[in-house]
């Protein structure tokens, strides 16, 4: 799969690719953080508290996942006893199934892999889904993240939140399989865009960044 300037991305050897590269990780680790690549439980913890900021506190809502992997997310709210109707979506059948079989509440967590089952939730939450870029250049990566952001905010009917990894890491701590995203950039983009309401959070001891855009004020 490549794909160089401007052309756009392959979506469908992208998802091939992501299932190759992810593969190994969940054959040595299985469903936790570290099969899906992240660095540790704790850091993928603290990624949902800021992206969960993006709901009105203690309001019974309905949630989409979008990017779930194995279901990290709704292990979390379950665990909490979150008031929430929570949608898990994920490209990848292997992690649906992981999903699947591991659901904490089969009664109130709902998985596919199925774009057409798509359905808006008060808010759209997206987690690491834009961090991988393999091989693609980082102009049509960019274009990608920027048109799945305009499906995120069809599907968050009071909002949705994202993160990306940040450009100001240390320069020799980046990896060139990795997107880095300026975050005033995409800030200015979603004010722009989406809503007057737009939340840029930086400061949580990791080497990315935050962004709630609310659209029911």
């Amino acid at each position: 799969m490549t794909a160089q300037g401007h052309s756009k991305v392959d979506r469908e050897a992208l998802f091939g690719a992501f299932d190759a590269y992810y593969a190994p990780r969940l054959d040595q680790h299985g469903a936790s953080a570290r099969g899906v690549d992240w660095n540790s439980s704790e850091s993928q913890a603290l990624r949902f508290d800021q992206l969960l900021r993006v709901r009105e506190g203690g309001v019974p809502c309905s949630l989409l996942d979008y990017g779930c992997g194995y279901g990290a997310l709704a292990h979390r709210l379950v665990a909490q006893g979150e008031p929430v109707d929570y949608r898990g979506f994920d490209v990848s059948e292997r992690m649906i199934d992981l999903a699947r079989a591991h659901n904490p509440d089969p009664a109130g967590c709902r998985f596919s892999n199925r774009p057409n089952e798509l359905e808006p939730a008060d808010y759209a939450v997206a987690s690491g889904v834009f961090n991988l870029r393999l091989n693609v250049g980082e102009a049509a990566w960019e274009a990608y993240v920027l048109e799945t952001l305009d499906t995120l905010a069809q599907l968050g009917r009071r909002g949705f939140a994202f993160n990306l990894l940040t450009s100001w890491s240390d320069a020799d701590r980046m990896r060139p399989d990795l997107f880095y995203a300026d975050p005033a950039r995409f800030f200015d983009h979603c004010k722009r865009r989406y809503s007057r309401n737009v939340a840029l959070l930086h400061d949580y001891g990791l080497y990315e960044w935050t962004m709630l855009v609310r659209t029911d004020a």
